[in-house]
């Protein structure tokens, strides 16, 4: 258990450093949406900011989500679990969180999928795919651009997307180790931020 303790601990400060630097990302995103303001009012508008605040937003979360994870500042159905002792919500969790990671398992399948698909990947073996693309054997195909009058290249931002999910995923199964450390018997602090 210390072994896994000491695995949950090294997730719980990579998500920890980002969260904290992701959190910075809420100016960014206000100074984009200040530009576009005088941009519009002043100058002629900017045909990037409005897609660009919705990149930077989705950035935002995905990134940021591991960390609100970790902080324990998701919502909760506290009717019944902030009456429980420590050892009760970690019964309960263990059981959430098992449901979180299918779900997360999920997202990332479906994310990866459509990475791949912006990459001009057509089949339907995209995880193949991908790694043909870190050995070398595969080239990227017609790459996908939004159909807006800016039309970005989406991969970067799905790159974002799989990123975050990993992380997310991550966070979960570290929060799976400390919610059995805790119905074993270990003394762990509720949350940590």
């Amino acid at each position: 258990m210390k072994l896994l303790l000491s695995f949950s601990h090294v997730i719980d400060g990579v998500n920890r450093s980002i969260g904290v630097a992701v959190m910075y990302g809420v100016f960014v995103l206000m100074m984009i949406l200040l530009w576009s303001t005088v941009s519009k009012t002043f100058f002629v508008p900017s045909l990037w900011t409005l897609e660009m605040a919705q990149f930077t937003m989705v950035a935002y979360y995905m990134l940021g989500g591991p960390y609100a994870l970790l902080a324990g500042s998701n919502v909760r159905m506290d009717l019944f679990y902030g009456n429980w002792s420590l050892r009760r919500k970690a019964m309960v969790d263990v059981v959430t969180v098992i449901f979180l990671m299918f779900f997360l398992g999920v997202l990332l399948t479906g994310a990866l999928g459509s990475t791949a698909y912006s990459l001009g990947y057509w089949g339907v073996d995209y995880v193949q795919f991908f790694w043909g693309l870190i050995v070398g054997d595969n080239q990227v195909g017609r790459l996908e651009r939004s159909s807006t009058a800016w039309q970005p290249y989406l991969w970067p931002i799905k790159v974002v997307m799989i990123i975050g999910i990993v992380l997310m995923l991550l966070q979960a199964v570290s929060e799976l180790i400390k919610d059995l450390a805790r119905v074993t018997g270990y003394d762990l602090p509720e949350a940590q931020s």
